[in-house]
């Protein structure tokens, strides 16, 4: 045989005897064969010999079945004596059913090849035993497997995997989901080139790679995505030039490649995007300017401004002076340590929130503050509140944010009104993933990275559908990449503040772990991180006394929030306060980083780092016991003699 369509052929399944036979051969040869049937098996056939070059079973089995279907077509209906099948009425309808069975079957064919390059694309990415366990290479249809969606007729649509920890590479496989609409793989440790592959994803709405350790250039081939509308390439090691080949996908409108290697110019028809950022690049603004976009001084020319605030606006003063009704105090949605924060709407209805900074102090004025901006603005993830806009005047400085209707996670833990939901036990979980996901993005992938210095409920927001994004770093001290702490005035709310920030003003990123690890106490208990209240009780005023007295007593009933009334699960609580504790311990060098604690709330690195903490523990609390012995007074001692008998005569 030349090919295996030929054995395929000569070994049918449709009787005792081989396709090839003499019943068969002169069957397949009779004159009778119409022109359809002939037509219907030949396109089948070709379709199904690419399934049978690959080397997986379903695909085998499913192209010889189609193949067999299509020969036995032919012979059935050059054959008068089987009447019985294909008569001048039923005959119809027998090949009306051959083509519904060949479409079903082409349909798993499809799936098994989607399957198959979305198995590839699991090992290159090197996925971990507890990762994607369900992307079996043996299970046909793809689209039950998590993280993956597909559309009515069994075609991958999306596939989205944000921070997994893949520390692989991109599959060239990924190529052959030709439907697919949405590629989502954010916040990993994703290594190597992208694919050119990628390029033949003509379905392609939305390619989101940020922080990723991806190298090399941008593939020239992803000009070919013409229904391309989100390129997030942002915090990459990516290098060369932007390819002039992405100006011509006119369905883009936001594109985003900040924080990489790029150096060159831009092409000048990206600056029509609506939503662009190529910050932290060594790029130029195109062939008619010579000097770099992102300037030191962003307002030394105009096209300076549009690459460092491409995704802001600046608003005037009299703008927002009407959209927060002249800053009425019946607008004002809090205040903390920058400021009050007011409520607001734009004139075509959207609902913005303002902040009006207090004691702003910027050495080199307006100049110093918009570079601040600049950074602030460039930090963009799902869970960081986004700037959208910003005021300066001689006297004034003022942040513009989207407004968030279901307000802070304090709120809905404390200070809901009747009627209004409670977080639930899931929605405190995606809380604290949320906010620790955050954090990671502020402390290590943003350049120079942010440290926000007041982590607490107060401070996380939350949208309309429930999901975290923290807020109020907008002013954070930004600490160099060369230093590991920054010496300034003391910031943060009490409670919240960890213990050398207290000290020494001193902070750094396990300042924030620290205060992290006081929110997720929030999450679990509901309680304020002090409470005076609680005195009444001779109970501990630090939440954290409170809690670590209830968890070595074993009293996790009396830990947990009681407006959940009981709906929890107890080891994902157990777990929780297990990471809270070790996020909250004295010394900053034995608290886990944010990336850490993420790897922990999804399930890695706790026990190890658990049963070290317990030890130690159970150290400390044996040398303060024996401290309190030290001074522990005997009955005879003087310190425990009635006043009379002190002073009698001796």
């Amino acid at each position: 045989m030349d090919s295996p369509v030929a054995a395929a052929v000569h070994f049918g399944v449709w009787g005792s005897q081989p396709l090839g036979s003499s019943t068969h051969a002169s069957a397949s040869a009779s004159t009778s064969t119409s022109t359809s049937t002939r037509a219907l098996a030949a396109a089948a056939v070709a379709q199904a010999d690419c399934f049978l070059r690959k080397e997986s079973f379903p695909s085998q089995w499913i192209a010889a079945t189609i193949i067999n279907l299509c020969i036995f077509s032919s012979w059935a209906t050059s054959h008068k004596e089987v009447n019985w099948y294909y008569s001048d009425n039923k005959g119809k309808m027998g090949l009306i059913g051959i083509i519904m069975t060949l479409t079903f079957l082409l349909s798993f064919a499809a799936s098994d090849r989607q399957g198959d390059a979305l198995y590839d694309m699991k090992l290159k990415l090197n996925a971990t035993g507890t990762q994607l366990t369900d992307w079996n290479q043996n299970q046909v249809n793809p689209c039950t497997w998590n993280s993956v969606i597909c559309d009515s007729n069994n075609n991958v649509v999306q596939v989205t995997l944000a921070s997994m920890g893949f520390t692989g590479v991109l599959s060239p496989r990924i190529g052959d989901l030709e439907h697919l609409n949405v590629l989502s793989l954010p916040g990993n440790k994703i290594t190597g080139t992208i694919p050119e592959q990628l390029g033949n994803l003509s379905s392609l709405t939305s390619l989101d790679l940020e922080e990723n350790l991806l190298v090399g250039e941008i593939p020239a081939s992803l000009g070919h995505l013409s229904k391309l509308q989100l390129l997030i390439l942002s915090q990459n090691r990516l290098s060369g030039t932007v390819p002039d080949t992405l100006a011509t996908i006119s369905s883009l409108t936001d594109i985003r490649l900040a924080y990489n290697n790029l150096s060159g110019p831009i092409p000048a028809q990206l600056f029509q995007v609506a939503r662009y950022n190529f910050s932290g690049n060594n790029l130029t603004c195109g062939a008619n300017f010579a000097h770099p976009c992102a300037s030191s001084s962003p307002y030394q020319g105009e096209d300076d401004r549009r690459i460092a605030f491409g995704q802001l606006k600046r608003f005037a003063w009299r703008e927002l002076q009407l959209a927060t009704d002249n800053f009425s105090e019946k607008n004002v949605l809090g205040q903390g340590g920058f400021g009050k924060v007011y409520k607001g709407a734009l004139p075509d209805g959207t609902k913005i929130a303002v902040k009006r900074l207090t004691d702003y102090e910027s050495p080199g004025g307006e100049a110093a503050f918009l570079r601040e901006v600049e950074l602030i603005s460039v930090a963009v993830h799902r869970n960081l509140l986004r700037l959208i806009g910003f005021c300066t005047t001689q006297t004034e400085r003022l942040l513009v944010y989207p407004f968030m209707q279901n307000l802070s996670v304090a709120y809905r833990l404390r200070e809901f009104k009747p009627g209004e939901p409670i977080l639930d036990w899931n929605a405190r979980k995606r809380v604290a993933i949320g906010t620790a996901r955050g954090l990671e993005y502020l402390h290590e992938h943003c350049n120079p990275k942010i440290i926000h210095r007041d982590v607490k409920a107060a401070n996380v927001l939350l949208d309309e559908g429930f999901e975290p994004v923290v807020g109020d770093f907008g002013l954070a001290k930004l600490v160099d990449v060369q230093k590991t702490s920054v010496t300034t005035q003391v910031r943060g709310t009490m409670g919240h503040i960890a213990p050398e920030y207290l000290s020494t003003g001193k902070s750094s990123e396990r300042t924030d772990v620290f205060g992290y690890g006081i929110m997720l106490l929030e999450v679990v208990t509901g309680q304020r991180a002090i409470d005076f209240s609680r005195l009444e009780e001779e109970d501990d005023v630090l939440l954290l006394d409170h809690v670590k007295k209830l968890q070595r007593e074993g009293n996790l009933d009396a830990i947990v929030d009681r407006n959940l009334n009981n709906s929890f699960d107890r080891q994902e609580v157990e777990m929780m306060m297990q990471i809270a504790l070790l996020c909250t311990q004295g010394s900053p060098e034995d608290r886990p980083s944010m990336s850490e604690v993420v790897r922990m709330l999804e399930g890695e690195g706790l026990a190890e780092r658990w049963e070290e903490w317990q030890q130690v523990e159970v150290t400390r609390r044996e040398d303060y016991e024996r401290m309190q012995q030290r001074f522990d007074w005997g009955e005879d001692s003087i310190y425990n003699q009635d006043a009379i008998e002190l002073s009698a005569g001796r």
